[in-house]
């Protein structure tokens, strides 16, 4: 081996086994564990005024108001005020053809109920006119006054001036309080209908053949008279016959056949059957507004 060849073997450096390597990779753990803590505390820090930005923007989209807590500021330049219209199923070209027919029963029924309700307070009004004229001729206790799906409903039902058994001729009592009411219905423009009806005892009538024809001719006797007498056009009255069929009040109940054997004057309202069906059901309702019946 020649004098080159070992100077240069003898002039490399020994090297030396590094016992510190694990440290680097200690640091880089440690570098990393610093950076997710720091990622995770900075989630944990909500900004407020992004929040604020957020909450607006989904109370504009669903039409309320800009504010939800106390103390938040808007973002809108107009605050109270919503930047798009509020959300519904319609506004969607894809929305569901059932969720949209639902929206249109539904809006449709409302206006029913506010067609009832309107209604009612027409019908109160008339039926009011009606009782001031009756407590004027001092009749009051004569007549009993309702409102059903027909419309306004006045009962002959006072034992004075209800018929005699068997019989279709109006008492004079009846005949007064028929002249104290026409004036009211003559001004008035609604179609009248006169129910006649009987009394539930199951006894064949003496001159009629049967309890049709003898409520049949109850209430043709009082449509005459209201025509003839009280002045009311024959093109707004018509006239029905229910036998014993309609009791008033339960035929089990002492005196029942006095009330039931009767004649029911029936304004009848020209609101459309879906509506008028609501007469019921809107009556029996308290009065927002009042706080009792309608």
């Amino acid at each position: 081996m020649s004098a080159g060849s070992r100077r240069r073997r003898v002039e490399e450096p020994e090297e030396h086994e590094n016992h510190e390597r694990w440290l680097v990779t200690y640091a880089d753990m440690v570098t990393l564990l610093m950076v997710l803590f720091i990622v995770m505390f900075s989630m944990s820090v909500v900004d407020e005024r992004k929040f604020n930005a957020l909450k607006a923007g989904l109370a504009a989209g669903f039409g309320e108001s800009t504010s939800v807590m106390t103390g938040s500021e808007s973002i809108l330049e107009q605050p109270g005020t919503a930047s798009i219209a509020p959300v519904r199923a319609a506004n969607f070209p894809g929305s569901s053809p059932r969720d949209q027919r639902a929206e249109r029963a539904l809006a449709a029924q409302e206006a029913r109920y506010a067609d009832a309700r309107a209604e009612l307070a027409r019908l109160d009004e008339l039926g009011d006119q009606l009782a001031r004229a009756l407590r004027r001729a001092g009749l009051a206790d004569d007549v009993t006054r309702t409102i059903d799906d027909r419309g306004l409903v006045l009962s002959l039902t006072s034992r004075h001036v209800v018929f005699e058994p068997d019989r279709a001729e109006l008492s004079g009592r009846g005949r007064r309080v028929l002249e104290a009411v026409a004036p009211v219905l003559r001004a008035s423009t609604e179609d009248l209908r006169i129910d006649g009806h009987t009394n539930q005892v199951p006894v064949k009538p003496r001159y009629f053949a049967t309890d049709w024809d003898l409520s049949s001719a109850r209430a043709v006797t009082v449509l005459r008279y209201l025509q003839e007498v009280g002045g009311l056009p024959g093109e707004r009255l018509s006239a029905a016959a229910f036998g014993h069929e309609d009791p008033l009040v339960d035929p089990a109940r002492p005196g029942s056949q006095r009330v039931n054997k009767r004649v029911d004057l029936v304004v009848l309202s020209a609101l459309p059957a879906s509506a008028r069906e609501l007469l019921d059901d809107v009556a029996a309702t308290p009065d927002p507004t009042t706080g009792g019946s309608s």
